[in-house]
């Protein structure tokens, strides 16, 4: 009898004193390593958002004559705010890993995916989802069909900036086409024969380097084209 009112007793007073620590007792630990703030580049610093939708992406294995999901999250238009171009680019939802990654070009064509409002098909020439550069037929699902249509217009809209704005589509070629034209009708016109003794010696010695013979040629079409 006496050692059960002691162990009762004893139960008790450990419960009364671990009631009595609890509300003051606050541990508090210093952390072993101090890890600084990493700042995380994304590449997309220099890039203004057009477009920012949430969907599903789908590609199309070639191998196995299907459609694979790529992964669902935040579908982006982001344009360049020097060159002007435009790139889709994709991120799957808690991994953030990349699942579309190219740029937009004018001859990109938008289609309706097997007949939906709120699905779409297009290719693309080459995506950099997986870091290195692939051909891709690529289909996206949106779950609206308002989501739908505002990705249409945005697609459209920066296909019209990339066309109209961006150096790449919008430099004068005019140049380089006169270049190349000028340069083929040197190259099949055969240059003139001399008699001179002192020039047929000068040409033997410009004539055993290929090299000095390209550069010649280039310094005679600038000539002309001054002239």
């Amino acid at each position: 009898m006496f050692c059960l009112q002691t162990e009762e007793s004893v139960r008790r007073n450990s419960e009364s004193e671990g009631d009595a620590e609890s509300p003051e007792h606050d541990p508090h630990f210093e952390p072993v390593l101090s890890l600084p703030l990493v700042d995380i580049q994304t590449n997309e610093e220099d890039e203004e958002e057009l477009a920012k939708i949430r969907a599903r992406l789908y590609r199309y294995d070639t191998a196995d004559h299907e459609w694979k999901e790529r992964g669902t999250g935040d579908i982006k238009l982001l344009r360049h705010k020097l060159n002007n171009t435009v790139r889709v680019v994709m991120r799957r939802d808690k991994t953030l890993k990349v699942c579309a990654n190219h740029f937009i070009t004018p001859d990109i064509r938008m289609n309706v995916h097997c007949g939906s409002d709120k699905a779409f098909n297009w290719s693309v020439f080459a995506d950099f989802a997986d870091e290195t550069m692939k051909q891709e037929l690529l289909a996206i699902k949106f779950g609206t069909v308002q989501n739908a249509e505002l990705w249409k217009a945005k697609f459209a809209e920066a296909q019209e900036i990339v066309r109209t704005k961006c150096f790449l589509y919008t430099q004068d070629l005019s140049s380089d086409d006169e270049s190349s034209i000028t340069r083929s009708e040197d190259t099949d016109t055969p240059e003139p024969k001399t008699t001179d003794k002192a020039d047929e010696d000068s040409k033997k010695d410009t004539l055993e380097s290929d090299g000095v013979v390209l550069k010649l040629k280039e310094l005679k079409v600038d000539s002309e084209k001054s002239d």
